[in-house]
């Protein structure tokens, strides 16, 4: 083992080796030396000699430069490969000190969160968002009147960790690689969204976002790539864990000469082998205590639950340990509950600490909405929380993360504009990416002017994203769909580090009227329990006499027949019963989703009749009349009978009386 240390990030070579004494410097498997001299600052590599033994998984090069696994920093980009030696970025020494001025977790219930899942290089790196520091972790907190506007109450990075910039030959690729997922140092953030470019600054600045946003009560969850690196197969280079030991960090196969891909990015870490294991409790610890992190989103976490030999098992041990790590107690910890192998465990992933992204309310919402026949079964379990995926195992409705879009897939706007993706830009012959994102574009592909059209989208927006906050569990809202930003129908932009991907800040302004929707929803959301309850629907009454939870009827008020082929659905929530008399009354809630695309007149329950009722939200409406923020609406007639528009969304609250 050696330590090889430089003065700049551009060194192709070391200014100093330091060699460990196997004699002096070898604990057990575990190697340290101190080095005199060495302060915050310092660049350095590792090297490790061994055998080079390819078909039996064994790749020591004695010349190959080595990231630390353990790395709080890097720097500069990978250099030209002289003499076929890979040079990565440089390692930093860095100083943990930061001046937190007393800031804490912010301890936010998952039941009262709503995510905002966003780029931090895309969120500011347009022209438009007027920013001092566009694409930077500076420039999100010149954002931060945006987002309590907006009223979300956390935000889901994508991944912030050190990822390549410039390929591992020290070349600018085609393709940039935008969205991060791929990993080389998992203890840093990522030096290209800091301003500063002295080595560590990323340090700095991300501490420096985290405590402004938490001063702003906005909580920070990270999404974490703990299932492959960027050192890709058994073609791929070596610059960090193939180098150190290759056969403990990766699934390995046909005795080690090559690797095993559940990621689908050429390799799988080796999560539950001890050693791998600790490297992903020392890390999640280290973004906790070291950054006040609030959460981790696990990126295709069913790999955690593959044992050594790749085989799905129940309660795997780090996934379990990271559900009682002490340090982690009061963390979000949130599941992509699948792999690139076939593995998919939403609803099974792992015990009561754990949530996950619900990718059947994804694709439930979708179809009723688009219109699919025999869906309204299926929207109704969605709402209520997904009882038949969480309750079986005694988690709660907040153990599902309800999403309709994300960063893997169209955002909201495409959902509605496009039937096919189109993915040329990203040089794949348009094969990459999902065909399956049960869209529609209500008659034609892409932009159009044309009226009936236009305002068939706009409903199917505004319906989508209602839905999105007013059912149980916890909604994630994807950056920009408040204001309708587009990909131009690309579905895979992970390569698209340009204006196809970045938040338009001119839409913000130009569809302020959703943004305004959008809003009025998210705080209506906060303030009324009835809508993010802690506990499932019974379907019985919350005081004796009263109105049950939940009730579902048909068009007409009537008991819902499950079994007919309707697209339409009343949900009647109750108030929750206020807990002292001093609090305001809370509110009973009926909204109505008619998915066909025909006009209809809806009638409400005979329970619900004679309630106050008024208007909160009517898709069909343009705006401002699709929204009354101070719920202070029209009230339906006296008979209840109502017209719903083609493809619409109507609720109505009443204050509960009897409270």
């Amino acid at each position: 083992m050696r330590v090889l240390l430089y003065n700049e990030t551009t060194d192709p070579e070391p200014t100093e080796i330091v060699d460990f004494d196997p004699d002096l410097n070898r604990w057990g498997d575990i190697w340290s030396v101190f080095v005199p001299g060495v302060a915050p600052g310092q660049l350095y590599h590792f090297q490790a000699d061994g055998p080079h033994e390819p078909q039996q998984g064994h790749r020591f090069d004695p010349q190959a430069r080595l990231i630390d696994p353990y790395a709080k920093a890097l720097a500069g980009h990978f250099l030209p490969a002289d003499g076929g030696i890979v040079r990565p970025p440089k390692c930093v020494v860095v100083n943990d000190e930061f001046d937190w001025r007393g800031d804490r977790h912010l301890r936010r219930p998952l039941a009262e969160t709503v995510i905002y899942e966003m780029h931090v290089r895309g969120f500011t790196r347009a022209r438009s968002s007027g920013v001092e520091h566009p694409g930077t972790y500076l420039g999100i907190i010149e954002k931060i009147p945006y987002l309590q506007s907006l009223g979300v109450t956390a935000v889901e990075l994508m991944p912030v960790h050190e990822f390549p910039i410039y390929d591992c030959l020290g070349q600018k690729p085609d393709r940039p690689n935008y969205w991060g997922y791929d990993p080389i140092a998992l203890f840093a953030p990522h030096r290209g969204y800091a301003v500063g470019k002295e080595p560590g600054a990323q340090v700095r600045e991300f501490k420096e976002m985290v405590l402004a946003l938490h001063r702003a009560g906005i909580e920070v969850i990270l999404d974490v790539v703990f299932n492959h690196t960027a050192e890709g197969n058994e073609y791929g280079p070596t610059f960090g864990f193939k180098g150190l030991e290759n056969r403990v960090y990766y699934m390995l196969e046909n005795g080690g000469a090559t690797y095993r891909n559940y990621s689908g990015c050429g390799n799988t870490l080796n999560g539950n082998h001890p050693i791998v294991r600790e490297l992903i409790f020392h890390c999640l610890r280290h973004w906790v205590h070291n950054y006040h992190v609030d959460g981790f989103r696990f990126d295709l976490a069913s790999i955690l639950s593959r044992d050594r030999e790749g085989e799905l098992r129940p309660n795997p041990p780090v996934v379990e340990a990271i559900s009682e790590d002490p340090l982690l107690a009061d963390t979000k910890i949130i599941a992509e509950a699948w792999d690139a192998a076939g593995a998919y465990q939403v609803g099974s992933f792992a015990n009561l600490r754990w949530s996950e992204w619900n990718g059947r309310y994804r694709d439930d919402l979708r179809r009723f909405w688009r219109g699919d026949s025999h869906k309204v079964s299926s929207l109704a379990t969605r709402l209520a929380g997904s009882s038949d995926l969480y309750q079986p195992s005694g988690r709660r409705p907040y153990h599902s993360i309800n999403f309709i879009t994300s960063h893997d897939g169209f955002p909201l706007n495409d959902l509605v504009a496009y039937n096919e993706k189109h993915n040329e830009a990203n040089g794949e012959g348009n094969c990459d990416g999902d065909n399956n994102n049960y869209s529609c574009n209500y008659g034609i592909e892409g932009p159009t002017r044309r009226k009936a059209i236009v305002q068939i989208r706009e409903r199917q927006v505004k319906n989508m994203l209602a839905s999105l906050l007013l059912s149980q569990g916890v909604p994630m809202l994807l950056s920009g769909d408040e204001c309708r930003r587009t990909h131009r129908g690309n579905n895979n932009a992970y390569c698209q580090d340009n204006v196809l991907s970045w938040f338009d800040w001119r839409l913000a302004e130009k569809n302020r009227g959703l943004r305004r929707f959008v809003e009025a929803l998210i705080e209506f959301r906060k303030a009324e329990p009835a809508v993010r309850q802690e506990n499932f629907l019974q379907g019985k009454p919350v005081r004796p006499g009263g109105l049950p939870d939940a009730s579902w009827y048909d068009a007409q008020g009537k008991p819902a027949d499950w079994s007919n082929s309707d697209c339409t659905l009343t949900c009647l929530l109750a108030a929750v019963p206020r807990r002292s008399p001093l609090d305001l009354p809370n509110h009973h809630v009926l909204f109505i989703c008619h998915a066909a695309p025909e006009a209809r007149e809806c009638g409400f329950p005979p329970i619900a009749l004679g309630l106050p009722w008024k208007l909160f939200v009517n898709t069909a409406a343009a705006s401002p009349e699709d929204v009354y923020p101070d719920l202070d609406g029209p009230a339906p007639p006296a008979d209840g009978r109502i017209q719903m528009g083609g493809r619409s969304l109507a609720c109505y609250v009443a204050e509960d009386v009897l409270c």
